[in-house]
């Protein structure tokens, strides 16, 4: 108790010894309890803050994650640059949103091709020097691009095969980046690092295209290239400063692809989370149909379109800036299955609102969902799996990413063409859910998965 009450007034009279409560019927209201000194109040503010925002542990006490994390979140405001970049010069230089829309595509096959066979790598090399390796590539092709901008070479074929190589390092790297996390920080800490990773990934989604756009509208294509290639030197340091990554344990021979594909296929408590994933981009992933959501639900334009796109990506930044209570919930299968229902139900909600505020909101909620999700996703892959397969489900989880969403604009387009844009993203997140509860049903012990007692 404070010892700085003040002192009884004159004349007051005391209370019982007791303190016994006033019996039934009695007029007198028991007293007040004293309100907490405001040096209190204010201590619980802060832990309140700090339970509800993202856990800066990993960040304070690792210092190579610290490093890595701050590369990842200036290269990925660099790389949505360039991407920006790529398609504001291919449309200049065309005036084809065909050939604009063709960038995703010659991204897509090095993404699939180098993702497997980059994680199969990861698992035999060291992987500070494949993060190496590609981040020197990526800095090389932003150098390249800047370079042909510079010059006004004019020639979208250049531009196309750097798109690849670009999309190619990417995959190659990727896994071995990913695959260090549980090797930077305690175990204890992976969910909290997960949700950083989330936060520099997405302030490069929401951050990097507006920059970019200001940057070119100023000074042109190449000056978003030629910031792009600079940021890179904050992912060359970080991974410089990195111990080797060596394999543990002895390896002899090659790492197989097919070898895990095996092991994902055997193990139904990773293979459920890889499934939950597919679900939700297949069945509730709109995106391809928002130019004409813009039109036929809100009268809009193209300006209506990018706040579409935009709007998953800022609800996602939010779920892992207040990401405070992911390290407390131990029970994650269920965790990532009632997240992928959840954003199913906004995207079905989102199907039937008019209203565009309520529309961006809903989206925004489906995003801070399928942030959950991934948070959860990323940590059992990362603690369920050996040390020696780690590279290849990170592998295997880019392929996902990388043909998810492309399988989702399929059947939503399809969808939408044969009924209507509403009736294809409301029987789209309503898909979802069916299918989140089959999983359930089909895999309860994934409902009982616990991070305490990780098992594959």
């Amino acid at each position: 108790m404070p010892t700085n009450q003040p002192a009884p007034a004159p004349h007051s009279i005391p209370l019982p010894a007791t303190d016994a409560l006033p019996a039934a019927g009695d007029a007198r209201a028991a007293p007040a309890a004293p309100l907490p000194p405001a040096a209190e109040r204010g201590s619980w503010y802060r832990r309140a803050a700090r339970g509800a925002f993202a856990d800066l542990t990993p960040l304070r006490e690792n210092a190579d994650y610290r490093r890595v994390w701050f590369g990842q979140a200036v290269s990925s405001i660099g790389q949505q640059m360039t991407a920006v970049a790529v398609s504001v010069q291919v449309y200049d230089l065309t005036g084809s949103s065909f050939a604009t829309g063709l960038t995703g595509l010659c991204s897509l096959f090095p993404l699939i091709a180098f993702g497997l066979y980059g994680g199969a790598i990861a698992d035999t090399v060291d992987r500070r020097r494949l993060g190496l390796i590609g981040a020197a590539g990526l800095a090389l092709v932003s150098a390249v691009l800047a370079c042909q901008a510079l010059a006004g070479l004019g020639q979208v074929l250049v531009l196309y095969a750097a798109v690849a190589a670009q999309a190619g390092f990417f995959a190659i790297s990727s896994p071995a980046r990913s695959a260090m996390i549980p090797r930077l920080v305690p175990s204890r800490q992976l969910p909290a690092a997960n949700a950083l990773n989330t936060v520099s990934m997405n302030l490069g989604l929401t951050v990097g295209p507006m920059i970019g756009g200001v940057l070119i509208g100023a000074y042109g294509a190449q000056s978003a290239y030629l910031v792009d290639t600079v940021a890179f030197t904050a992912t060359l340091y970080a991974m410089w400063r990195l111990p080797a990554m060596r394999p543990l344990g002895d390896r002899k021979g090659r790492a197989s692809v097919l070898d895990g594909l095996r092991f994902l296929r055997e193990q139904p408590n990773l293979r459920t989370s890889f499934l939950a994933d597919l679900a939700a981009m297949i069945f509730g992933m709109p995106r391809a149909i928002f130019p004409a959501i813009a039109v036929g639900f809100y009268g809009g334009d193209a300006r209506t379109v990018g706040l579409l796109v935009s709007a998953p990506a800022i609800g996602a930044l939010a779920g892992a800036l207040f990401s405070g209570w992911i390290g407390k919930i131990h029970r994650q299968g269920a965790a990532v299955l009632v997240s992928v229902a959840a954003w199913g139900l906004a995207i079905a909600a989102f199907g039937l609102a008019r209203n565009l505020w309520l529309g961006l909101l809903l989206l925004a909620v489906a995003g801070c969902a399928d942030t959950v999700s991934m948070i959860f996703r990323n940590t059992m892959m990362q603690v369920a799996a050996p040390d020696e397969m780690r590279g290849r489900l990170q592998g295997i989880f880019i392929v996902v990413v990388a043909g998810g969403p492309r399988l989702g604009d399929f059947e939503s387009g399809a969808v939408a063409s044969l009924t209507s844009p509403a009736v294809s993203v409301v029987t789209g997140g309503l898909a979802c859910v069916a299918a989140i509860i089959f999983l359930a049903a089909r895999r309860p012990a994934f409902l009982r998965y616990d991070a305490r007692h990780p098992t594959p």
